[in-house]
């Protein structure tokens, strides 16, 4: 990963809410092709690192490099043409209700493209297919499992052949054995489609099995505390933090 440039820069970044930060002062490289895992305790700012990560929100201080452009500062069409190059699987799915799954995949496609309404479908349909989920357009989200909403978000974040795709919590409220399936999905669009992945979780068994690197938050670090191969990590970190997390120890508090 190293020789190859990085896809994402984060330098300095301080985010938080008001005037309290978060985080402070992170920096880190996601690379081509990579599944790359933001991870850390609840509270720590994972899920408000991607979402300044996506451009959701505006820091207090640093930048987000995406393909050398800084997310944060991006206005107008330049924005506009950043935004399509990421695709976003928000935790809940976020898919509209009202409407159907190929219609929901077709979304980007209506928003950001002049394609004619048969090439859209052709290729919602293609993407629902590539998360096993063809001949399930014509479904409403409620008619699908949790698993199934799951895919068919993804299948919407990849409508417009985003180089870059973050996920959020993607196996929070799964069965272990959804959660397995959907592990094997990413890695399998990663892998065949040589797309990089920026995931938030929390879950072990999904760490252990899809994350290539992790970057480890800590909230009364506010920040990094621990970057490399979750594997490593576990067996070699020397950070207590770090070895309580992946070896779900608790910590217990004097009384």
């Amino acid at each position: 990963m190293s020789a190859q440039l990085p896809i994402i820069r984060v330098r300095d970044l301080t985010v938080g809410y008001g005037r309290r930060a978060v985080l402070e002062k992170v920096s880190f490289d996601v690379y081509p092709g990579e599944v790359f895992v933001i991870l850390g305790g609840s509270g720590c700012g994972k899920s408000t690192l991607l979402k300044h990560m996506i451009g959701l929100l505006r820091p207090m201080a640093g930048q987000v490099l995406i393909e050398e452009q800084d997310i944060t500062t991006a206005q107008g069409e330049a924005r506009r043409t950043l935004l399509a190059r990421l695709g976003v699987m928000y935790q809940s799915g976020a898919l509209f209700g009202s409407m159907t799954v190929l219609e929901n995949v077709r979304l980007p496609l209506e928003e950001y493209t002049d394609l004619p309404l048969e090439a859209m479908d052709l290729i919602a349909r293609t993407k629902l297919a590539l998360v096993q989920l063809a001949g399930s357009g014509s479904m409403l989200p409620a008619e699908l499992s949790g698993g199934m909403q799951k895919r068919a978000a993804i299948a919407r974040a990849m409508a417009l052949d985003p180089p870059i795709l973050f996920l959020d919590e993607p196996s929070a409220g799964l069965d272990p054995i959804t959660s397995a399936g959907l592990d094997q999905l990413i890695l399998r669009l990663a892998r065949s489609l040589g797309v990089t992945f920026v995931v938030v979780t929390h879950e072990l068994p999904s760490i252990f099995t899809i994350a290539d690197r992790v970057i480890m938050l800590d909230k009364s670090a506010r920040g990094i505390v621990a970057e490399g191969n979750p594997h490593v990590l576990r067996d070699t970190s020397e950070d207590a933090r770090v070895r309580q997390f992946f070896n779900r120890e608790a910590v217990l508090e004097a009384v």
